[in-house]
This record gives structure tokens, C-alpha cells and sequence, in this order.
């Protein structure tokens, strides 16, 4: 819409995605919202049932009003602001159970590989829509899509909820103490530090649309097509995740997947055809799924008791905070040069994702010594003292 129908300039679109992402800069408020806060009375599933429906709400709204610049960041505010707290609620959750279960690993795969359906279809939607839906036709479908997530409220399986927030990893403090006990953590650094520098990745984003689509002259439904082959191409190396956490430990993991990951832009410099998008998406997607896997393993295991939702949701805003700005950054890399712009782009990622190695080496060893489904009694008795600590504090 801001490219074809507003005629936006990559920069100004990219400025966009920076303004509009603004709630995620803050996701950490969300996240520690949710874990203080029981909407309902029902928890993570209160969310679900407020949140879901209103942000449906708004883009019913926004595909009856009239189109424009002013508009959609009005609109896109709103809906990124209310969709911060079903995301809170899914993530939270999420790590908690990771860390009750010992299944961290295999639920980041599973997470990985079930959030990558619906990017791996938008994306292969995405041109088609572009070329033959309406703007209001698009925020309908997508109204309708987020409606569904208030259904989310009503579904309590056992395997999930039962006594799920009774456990030693579910307690926390009060608001105070749960800050001080979140910068005291030092296991929650390295994983943001990481996340931050993979999801830095200036050309990936809108000057590869802007290449593909100006400089080779292919269409914006290849342009969709290419993201979806290389999300898709991410699925069978999380898989592959899947089946090595539960043998080797989270500490291989993350050095195995991280230099493979290295080079992942590099097959971009190789695109002059739309056939060629296609074959090097493919690659570029296999080479990121196992670090992508073991981050989040790790973000999950680095949860401090009871603050399963801050963690999650500070490495969430990274996550999206990290990216636009890359993606900015990006754009005026590609800006400076006509010829060589996409070029220095894939250099700077390339030398961004290498940087990733050394921070490895500030992760606490006993929090990345196991696989997955093993027990850590040295990461469980860092679990018990710190709630001693806090109830100490409280009493």
C-alpha cells in the first residue's frame, strides 16, 4: 500500500515500519504487566479474550476509513499497542512451561516452525493481495484472522494449565523486587545481545524489495515469493533443532548454528533473475534455522522465576527494534550508491552476524551445559535461591 498506492520512497517506508513498531520498543512494560496482572481472573487466557477482539476492532476500522499516510500510522499504532498484550500473554507461557517441562529446546522448535505457517503464507499471499485486493478488503481478512485469538481464551488444556502457575518457576515478587531481580540477572544478557545483532540485518528487508523489484525489474508478487521460500526454508533445519537438543547440549548448539548463520546473506549478492531469487532463498533460509532456534532455546532457559513474560517480551522489542532500525540503516546504505549499494548491504550483515561468536562466550556455563530434557541442578538451585531471596525480602 505505501510503495504502489501512497508511491513511498524506500526510505520513507522503511521510517514507517521504524515509527509504527513503536509499542514493541516497550514490550518489557507488556510483558511485566502480564506477569503481574491477572485479567479475569483467568491469566494468560484473559489476555486472549480482551486483547484479540480489539484488535480486530481496529482494523475493522481501518478498512472503513479512508486511506492515507496519517491513517495507517494512526491505525497500525493502535493495533500494535493491543497485540503487545496477547503476545505477552503467548510468551510468557510459553518459556514457563519450556522451563517447567525442561522442553525449551523442542518448544522453540515447535514455536519456530508453527510461526513460520502464517509468515510463509502471508508472504506468498502478500503479492497476490497487493495486485488484487482492495485496502479494505485486506484489513477485513486480517480483522477476521485476529478475531480468531479471543477463540484461544476458551481452549484450557491440562497439559498446559494444569498447575502451571504453581509451580517454583512461576513466583515472583512485587514490582520493584521483580525489576531489581531482572538487571541482577545476569543470564538475560547474552541472549538479547544476540537477538539484537541477528535481527540487525541492513538489506534484507526494504532494499531487497526495492532491488528486486527497481533494479531487476521483477514483480512484487516475486518479491513475496522470495520471502516465502526463505521462511519456509527455515522449517526443515528447525526440525533438524528438534531432534539434536535432546542429544547435545544447548552449548554446541548455539556455536554449530551461529557460524552457519555467518554467511546467510551472502547468496543475495548472486540474484540477477527471479529464478535465481527463488534458488538462493533456499539456502539463505536452511543456514538460519538453528541459531534462530537455539536464541530463543537459550532466551527461554534464561528466564528469571516469575518474569517468563518480561524476558520474553524485552527480547521481543528487541527483536522487531533491531530489525527496523537495521532495515533503516539499510536503506540509506542502498541509497549511497546506485551501483554498489546492495553490495555493501550484504557485507554489513555478514560482518554484524560474525560478531554474534563472541558473545557466546558470555553466556553463564551452566545454563547452556545440558540438552534438552535434562536435569540442572546447578540451574535449579539458582532458580530456588533467588525466590528464597525474594520472599526473604518481602517478609
Amino acid at each position: 500500500m505505501l510503495k504502489d498506492q501512497l508511491h513511498a520512497t524506500a526510505t520513507q517506508v522503511s521510517t514507517f515500519r521504524l515509527l509504527t513498531a513503536a509499542p514493541v520498543y516497550v514490550s518489557f512494560v507488556f510483558g511485566l504487566t502480564r506477569d503481574l496482572w491477572n485479567p479475569l481472573g483467568m491469566r494468560d487466557r484473559g489476555y486472549f479474550l480482551l486483547f484479540g477482539p480489539a484488535t480486530a476492532a481496529v482494523f475493522v476500522w481501518m478498512a472503513y476509513s479512508k486511506l492515507s499516510l496519517a491513517g495507517l500510522y494512526v491505525g497500525m499504532l493502535l493495533a500494535m499497542l493491543l497485540f503487545r498484550f496477547v503476545t505477552a500473554a503467548y510468551q510468557g507461557l510459553l518459556a514457563l512451561i519450556g522451563q517447567e517441562q525442561l522442553m525449551s529446546g523442542r518448544l522453540a522448535v515447535l514455536w519456530n516452525a508453527v510461526q513460520s505457517a502464517p509468515y510463509v503464507a502471508g508472504s506468498f499471499a502478500s503479492g497476490y493481495i497487493a495486485e488484487h485486493f482492495a485496502p479494505r478488503q485486506t484489513f477485513l481478512v486480517v480483522a477476521a484472522l485476529t478475531l480468531l485469538m479471543g477463540v484461544l481464551a476458551v481452549w484450557k488444556p491440562r497439559a498446559v494449565f494444569s498447575h502451571a502457575y504453581d509451580q517454583p518457576q512461576a513466583k515472583g515478587a512485587d514490582l520493584m523486587g521483580d525489576i531489581k531481580r531482572l538487571v541482577k540477572h545476569r543470564a538475560i544478557y547474552p541472549p538479547i545481545l544476540m537477538i539484537l545483532l541477528f535481527q540487525f540485518s541492513p538489506g534484507s528487508s526494504t532494499p531487497l524489495q526495492y532491488y528486486l523489484t527497481d533494479r531487476l525489474h521483477l514483480s512484487d508478487s516475486m518479491y513475496g515469493y522470495f520471502q516465502g521460500v526463505f521462511l519456509a526454508s527455515f522449517i526443515p533445519t528447525i526440525l533438524v533443532y528438534g531432534f539434536l537438543c535432546k542429544k547435545v547440549s544447548l552449548e554446541k548448539l548455539l556455536w554449530w548454528g551461529t557460524a552457519m548463520a555467518v554467511p546467510q546473506m551472502v547468496p543475495l549478492v548472486f540474484i540477477h533473475s527471479a529464478t535465481s531469487a527463488l534458488i538462493m532463498a533456499m539456502p539463505m533460509g536452511l543456514m538460519g534455522g538453528i541459531v534462530f532456534c537455539a536464541m530463543y532455546d537459550l532466551a527461554m532457559r534464561s528466564c528469571p522465576p516469575g518474569l517468563q513474560g518480561t524476558l520474553m517480551m524485552l527480547i521481543d522489542g528487541i527483536f522487531v527494534v533491531s530489525f527496523r532500525a537495521g532495515d533503516l540503516l539499510g536503506s540509506r546504505i542502498y541509497s549511497s550508491s546506485p551501483e554498489h549499494g546492495f553490495l555493501y548491504c550484504v557485507i554489513a550483515v555478514t560482518i554484524v552476524y560474525a560478531s554474534i561468536l563472541p558473545v557466546i562466550l558470555l553466556v553463564p556455563k551452566h545454563v547452556m551445559a545440558t540438552a534438552d530434557g535434562q536435569r540442572n541442578p546447578a540451574a535449579e538451585a539458582e532458580m530456588l535461591a533467588e525466590i528464597g531471596d525474594d520472599r526473604a525480602a518481602l517478609a
